[in-house]
């Protein structure tokens, strides 16, 4: 049986040019596609509105779902690590963050395997207690690379070194060239991580489970790069075959 993958929506910020409506649940088609290409089944997961609405949502998707994907989206309110918002904080959605973060954290505590991207994986970090450079240019004196990159998203930009010995290296290889769409990335990491990859310029661009294979997550965007870097599918088939073994040993016998 193919396993369901849940993935958190995005929020359209304006009306959606196909129904009239503002603040329409998105997720991009390319992620849904790598999914599907991997084997899974995309389940699709809209945060409520309400606060007090979270924790019988984040209930019930954890229950339907054999993994967690956490994609990127705009950045994540920094009160939620402890933080107050810097100058160059980009837009936040309080309610989405407040539900992502409330349904990662289940999902570690169930044993629900979980990949990330980029804002996927600064979310990841701080469900696991790390938190985050709010923004590289202002926070991180040794930040010099273009983690913004000008180019369009399916080309990759800059560099990346895999942690020898580390999952990542495993399914990846030693290096890689990867895209780079973001100005904040990890500062402390979480208690149960450690750095599998890093920038030249030391930016964080991979962490995962200190020990087991239960949590990965990456900073660039491989679901724009599998097309011309077959390798970056291999994260999203890893996060099928992990979502498989659950689903075989947990769930349905």
């Amino acid at each position: 049986m193919q396993p369901y993958i849940g993935i958190p929506t995005d929020q359209l910020a304006g009306v959606s040019p196909y129904i009239n409506t503002q603040s329409a649940s998105i997720v991009p088609q390319a992620i849904k596609e790598a999914v599907i290409d991997a084997g899974g089944v995309p389940l699709i997961l809209p945060f409520p509105a309400k606060a007090d609405q979270i924790d019988a949502l984040v209930k019930a998707d954890v229950a339907a779902i054999s993994g967690l994907f956490l994609p990127g989206w705009p950045d994540l309110d920094p009160t939620l690590y402890g933080q107050e918002p810097e100058l160059k904080l980009g837009s936040v959605i309080l309610p989405e963050d407040r539900f992502e973060l409330a349904l990662t954290q289940a999902a570690i505590q169930k044993g629900l395997p979980v990949f990330a991207i980029c804002r996927g994986m600064q979310l990841l970090n701080v469900a696991c207690g790390g938190d985050l450079y709010q923004d590289l240019g202002t926070d991180d004196p040794q930040a010099h690379l273009r983690h913004a990159q000008a180019a369009p998203g399916q080309y990759p930009t800059h560099h990346v070194r895999m942690a020898e010995g580390s999952r990542l290296a495993d399914l990846l290889g030693p290096t890689g060239y990867v895209n780079s769409r973001h100005h904040q990335a990890v500062h402390h990491v979480g208690a149960s991580l450690k750095v599998s990859a890093q920038a030249p310029d030391g930016v964080i661009e991979g962490i995962e489970s200190q020990t087991g294979d239960q949590l990965l997550g990456v900073q660039w965007h491989p679901e724009n790069l599998s097309a011309s870097q077959p390798a970056q599918g291999h994260l999203f088939t890893d996060l099928v075959a992990r979502a498989s073994a659950f689903s075989k040993t947990h769930q349905r016998k």
